[in-house]
């Protein structure tokens, strides 16, 4: 049995941190009914085109969930929704701020009406504060929280590559719910929750903390690391790049006799401490680089590897799909789709005898009559729906 065998998720959802929360409902057996606007859907559907027609994001974010057509303005559409909570067990939405209150499904009125229902909202800054109704996309929390302030380069200040606000929050989304559902179990009452991208990756910024017992904000490194030397990125003699990082001065003996073949400098009086390395970090590179500019990006892994030094290769993209990790331990599946089978990684946590859900990315509407059918709506109805745009 999954474990979330039995529960279902209705779920107005959008974009990248609701869809991420419920796809991992999903993953673990939860039947995951996701609401989308008749003709258009899930904006995210539209984001690309790269998988095989799809939307990449879309492809990644909602396998195994069944969509069903609203339009939550009409009030035939709310009486199709209330039909559902009424046996539903999670409610999840993450709509723009203001929009569930002015439909009347308000997180206070919901847990009145359904009592065991746990709900879940999230936002982009909160449901309260001077930036509660404030708009929130990935790149702009990632300036507010001051993530971008201490990312990239000294002159160029950088975004995360992928959407870490988006999925932080998506992340506290998912672990909220099965905390809420854990609850549930033992009180019979549901559970009202929140969480917002800026609180999210706010938890993240762990240099928030160190700042405001008294610290400075770290400077810019670009891939280096800010306290740490030698930490980061180096180019080899073929024009490659290895990543190594030392974390205590045992290491640091061990880099310099066995790795650079120069174990003077491992008493180098401006490299004999890690502050001192930090310090004087533009020499200890230039040192660093006299010695691997003469090596292959194997020789100095190699190296590497034999002393017992972190370390790891910069792949592309198309290099981590093809890494032998991932072959070696079948992390990759394929799942169906409008458009065809599409490969996507399992979910990182591997529970003992247990398979995760892999099931099918819907089309648009694809279970909209079955839905309603299975709630009680007639044919006639369901088609007369249609063709007046409430479905």
């Amino acid at each position: 049995m999954l474990p979330l065998e039995g529960i279902t998720v209705v779920s107005l959802e959008q974009a990248v941190a609701a869809p991420f929360t419920t796809r991992q409902l999903a993953d673990l057996g939860a039947r995951v009914i996701k609401i989308e606007r008749p003709g258009a859907g899930d904006f995210a559907r539209s984001y690309d085109t790269t998988a095989h027609g799809m939307s990449s994001s879309f492809v990644w974010l909602n396998r195994s969930k069944e969509s069903l057509t609203l339009d939550l303005k009409r009030p035939e559409a709310k009486l199709v929704l209330h039909r559902l909570l009424e046996n539903a067990d999670v409610f999840v939405q993450n709509l723009a701020p203001g929009a569930t209150g002015r439909l009347g499904l308000a997180s206070g009125k919901l847990r009145k009406r359904y009592p065991r229902l746990v709900v879940c909202d999230l936002s982009g800054y909160g449901s309260s504060g001077p930036y509660r109704d404030k708009k929130a996309y990935d790149l702009l929390i990632q300036a507010e929280t001051g993530l971008i302030s201490i990312t990239g380069t000294e002159e160029t200040p950088s975004k995360a590559g992928i959407s870490i606000a988006d999925i932080s929050c998506g992340m506290y989304g998912f672990a909220g719910i099965l905390t809420a559902l854990l609850v549930r179990a033992r009180t019979g009452e549901g559970v009202a929750l929140e969480t917002s991208l800026f609180d999210a990756l706010g938890e993240w910024m762990s240099y928030a903390t160190y700042y405001s017992l008294g610290g400075s904000a770290p400077r810019r490194t670009g891939a280096s690391h800010a306290t740490i030397a030698p930490y980061g990125p180096s180019k080899t003699g073929d024009g490659k790049v290895v990543y190594l990082g030392l974390q205590n001065e045992r290491e640091w003996k061990r880099f310099c006799e066995a790795v650079l073949h120069k174990p003077e400098l491992a008493t180098d009086f401006r490299y004999d401490s890690n502050a001192k390395r930090v310090q004087n970090r533009e020499q200890l590179d230039a040192d660093i680089q006299q010695v691997f500019q003469k090596l292959t990006a194997a020789d100095i892994i190699a190296r590497l590897e034999a002393a017992q030094i972190a370390n790891a290769r910069m792949n592309t993209v198309q290099e981590f799909v093809d890494h032998p990790q991932l072959k070696a331990r079948n992390r990759w599946a394929t799942v169906g789709s409008p458009v065809g089978p599409i490969l996507a990684l399992l979910p990182p946590v591997k529970i003992e005898n247990m398979d995760p859900v892999m099931n099918e990315v819907p089309a648009l509407g694809q279970h909209t009559d079955a839905i309603l059918e299975e709630i009680g709506f007639d044919s006639n109805t369901i088609a007369s729906w249609r063709q007046t745009g409430v479905i």
